[in-house]
């Protein structure tokens, strides 16, 4: 038996009255999904444990089968991980994107950000950046780090885990209502907005038509990380195809194989095509019991506020990824479990994350399950299965 988990960032929405009232999970043409979930179990999970923050990390951890608030130190540790940051125990990672915020005539504080991952810039591009901030801001103290697109790291050799506003929450408002209370981080973001804002390279990107990548922004505070090998956990050898460092950071951690795809960038136009085959060739060649994919465009669509290209991310994930997956697999006769989920909703009305609890689809190839159910969030609540624990989802994949 193979398991398959395919995690779709950010799916879950809400009904948007420009897709007939539908969500852009509902509205999306997904006819493998559609195939499918006429046997599959279809129902809710809560993800994301009562009083933490609905994040990508908390929530990956979840559906991995880490009890978030047993597991959870912080996200830029994972992230640090990934990356191959050394870390000491008593070291404070925290993540620096690299954002847009306006450039108005107007204090630092009165500025608005505008774009947390400044167009999606390339990692080429914002490593050419973090250099320019290192030179200038880094010490014996604080070290900076390239991670992958707009996502880096900052070590902290004496700080704290300070309270640190995630970006992505505070698109279009004041950023002096969410800047860090620690005076010395305040400064840092400060004095690189200075640096960036009139770096030749943001100059060149302002010429095409792109977004800045003008300051760096803290946030995702937290300490090394300990998490038990996914093996001793289930008995599986895993692995984890993903382009975010928060990922493969997981994985790391957890002692799994991290397996890399050219092309794979996080956004809409990623290699799914490539995910696909890296999932196949794990499971059939590389003696693999355990496959989880994550894709992270949904998400970023969601943060953008765009629902035609979050009902593309899904429809491409349809056709690229589990259609051709489930095919192969069933013409090499394997038998496998597919988990298909959400990690936490992103409704594209809000642009970032919500608590609420997601819709799954659980897949088993050798059974005789029938139903006139799609696969959707109101598909989910109207199914009355619950699984008010997420990390124990994992166990209704593995059938423990």
């Amino acid at each position: 038996m193979k398991y398959v988990v395919v995690l779709c960032d950010g799916m879950a929405d809400e009904p948007i009255e420009a897709l007939n009232n539908k969500t852009p999970l509902e509205y999306a043409d997904t006819p493998n999904m559609d195939e499918l979930s006429k046997n599959s179990e279809i129902g809710i999970a809560n993800t994301i444990p009562e009083g933490m923050n609905p994040g990508s990390d908390t929530a990956n951890l979840a559906v991995l089968g880490y009890d978030p608030k047993k597991y959870y130190s912080g996200r830029s540790p994972l992230e640090a991980l990934s990356i191959g940051v050394p870390m000491e125990d008593t070291d404070i990672a925290i993540r620096c994107n690299v954002v847009t915020i306006s450039e108005e005539d107007k204090p630092f504080e009165d500025q608005t950000i505008i774009d947390h991952s400044s167009d999606e810039i390339s990692t080429e591009d914002a490593a050419v950046l973090l250099e320019a901030v290192k030179e200038k801001l880094g010490s014996d103290r604080f070290n900076f780090y390239v991670g992958t697109s707009y996502r880096h790291c900052l070590i902290d050799k004496k700080g704290s885990v300070y309270e640190l506003t995630p970006p992505h929450d505070i698109l279009t408002k004041r950023i002096g209502d969410y800047l860090p209370k620690d005076a010395t981080l305040k400064k840092m973001m400060e004095e690189s907005y200075e640096i960036l804002k009139n770096h030749p390279l943001n100059a060149e990107r302002k010429k095409k038509g792109l977004n800045p990548a003008n300051c760096c922004w803290f946030w995702g505070a937290g300490t090394k990380p300990m998490l038990d090998p996914f093996y001793d956990k289930t008995g599986l050898k895993g692995a984890m195809i993903s382009a975010v460092d928060l990922l493969k950071g997981i994985a790391v951690g957890a002692d799994m194989k991290v397996l890399s795809v050219e092309g794979a960038n996080g956004g809409l136009n990623t290699n799914y095509e490539g995910k696909c085959e890296a999932a196949y060739k794990a499971l059939t060649s590389e003696n693999c019991d355990f496959v989880y994919i994550h894709i992270e465009a949904p998400d970023e669509m969601g943060h953008q506020g765009s629902f035609e290209r979050k009902v593309k991310a899904i429809e491409n994930i349809d056709k690229k990824i589990i259609g051709p997956l489930v095919k192969k697999l069933k013409c090499d006769k394997i038998d496998f479990r597919l988990l298909v989920l959400p990690d936490h909703p992103t409704p594209v009305r809000l642009r970032t994350h919500t608590s609420d609890g997601i819709p799954y689809m659980l897949y088993d190839s050798r059974n005789t399950l029938r139903s006139d159910s799609l696969y959707n969030e109101e598909s989910g609540r109207a199914s009355g299965i619950l699984e008010e624990n997420g990390y124990k989802l994992i166990n209704k994949l593995l059938e423990k």
